[in-house]
C-alpha cells in the first residue's frame, strides 16, 4: 500500500505547486469519493471490526462490490452482518438478522478483538493529529468542554488491537489538527517507535482517507503523507485544511475516480438507507466534483 520511500518526502509551500484540475467534468462528490476510496482498501475473506457511519458505509460498500466475503463484525455481537441498510447504531436489529451468528460483546472483544483475529480496525474520527491519533471525547478542556463528542466505544480497543486500522473523515484545519485536546484511541502517540515501546500488539493506522487525499505514516516518523490526491484536488487545498505543514510523498499518486459500479452501489445503499429510516432522499447531484 505505501508509496513513501524512507523520510523522502516533501513539504507544502507556496511555491512551486500548482493545482490540480479536474480533467473532465464529474458526477460525484468528495463525499462519495472519500467512501469509494477507503471501500477499496478492503480485502475480501477479511475479518473487520467496523464503526458507524463513514466506516460502516465504506465496509458494506466494499462487500457490495469487490470483497463479497469480507466479514463485517459490530460490537453489539453480530459476526458476518450483511445489512441492507445502513445502522443507525450498534443496536441496529438488521446487524443481527443478517449475521452469521451473534455472540456477547465480552467475547468479540476477548476473543475476537484482543486474540488477534481482527484484520482490520475501520474507524471514524472528529480529530486527529500528524501521527493518528484518534480524539471522539471532547474539544476543549476535558472537564469544561466547549463541545462534547460522542465518546469512545470500543475504538480505544479497536486501535491497540486490531492488526491494522483504516480511518475516515473528513478534512479540514478544525478536524486535521496539530494537537489534540483528548486522545481517545492511540495512533503512534508522539511518533517514531513510541507504540512499540508501550508493546500493542496491532499495527496501528496504516492509512487514513479524507475527502481531499489518503494520507499513510511515514515507515520511521509515524508522521501522516500525503500518497495519492482525489481527483480535482490540489496540494493547495489539502495543506489549507491541515492545520500542520503537511508532507507529501516524493511520488503522490492520483486516486482513481469511482467507477459506475462502485457509484450504482454506494447511491442505491444510501437511497434505501435514506427510504428505510424515513429520510428524504435526495437526487443524485450532476456537474463536477465538489469540494464540500
Amino acid at each position: 500500500m505505501s508509496n513513501l520511500a524512507g523520510n523522502s518526502v516533501e513539504r507544502s509551500g507556496p511555491q512551486g505547486e500548482s493545482s490540480r484540475s479536474l480533467a473532465a467534468a464529474a458526477d460525484f462528490t468528495t463525499t462519495e469519493m472519500m467512501t469509494i476510496a477507503a471501500s477499496r482498501l478492503l480485502k475480501n475473506n477479511s475479518v473487520c471490526f467496523v464503526g458507524i457511519g463513514l466506516p460502516s458505509t465504506a465496509a458494506n460498500l466494499a462487500r457490495l462490490t469487490h470483497a463479497p466475503d469480507v466479514v463485517l463484525i459490530y460490537e453489539s455481537g453480530p459476526i458476518g452482518a450483511k445489512p441492507h441498510v445502513l445502522p443507525l447504531s450498534i443496536g441496529d436489529g438488521d446487524l443481527a438478522e443478517t449475521a452469521d451468528t451473534v455472540v456477547s460483546t465480552p467475547e468479540i472483544f476477548r476473543y475476537w478483538l484482543q486474540g488477534g483475529r481482527i484484520d482490520v480496525g475501520f474507524l471514524g474520527a472528529a480529530q486527529i493529529d500528524r501521527f493518528a491519533n484518534i480524539n471522539t471525547t471532547v474539544i476543549g478542556d476535558y472537564h469544561h468542554p466547549k463541545t462534547r463528542l460522542p465518546g469512545a466505544g470500543g475504538a480505544p480497543e479497536i486501535a491497540s488491537s486490531a492488526k491494522e486500522v483504516f480511518v475516515i473523515l473528513k478534512q479540514t484545519a478544525r478536524a486535521v489538527v496539530e494537537k489534540l485536546d483528548f486522545i481517545t484511541s492511540i495512533g503512534f502517540l508522539d511518533g517514531g517507535d513510541a507504540r512499540d515501546r508501550l508493546g500493542f500488539p496491532g499495527k496501528g493506522p496504516v492509512v487514513v482517507v479524507t475527502d481531499l487525499c489518503i494520507m499513510e505514516p511515514d515507515p520511521q516518523t509515524k508522521e501522516l503523507t500525503v500518497t495519492s490526491l482525489h481527483p480535482g484536488v490540489s496540494r493547495e487545498q489539502v495543506q489549507a485544511a491541515t492545520a500542520w505543514p503537511i508532507r507529501f510523498a516524493v511520488q503522490v499518486r492520483q486516486t482513481p475516480p469511482p467507477a459506475p459500479a462502485e457509484m450504482e452501489n454506494l447511491r442505491d445503499l444510501e437511497r434505501r438507507t435514506a427510504i428505510a429510516h424515513q429520510r428524504s432522499v435526495t437526487p443524485a447531484p450532476s456537474g463536477p466534483a465538489r469540494l464540500d
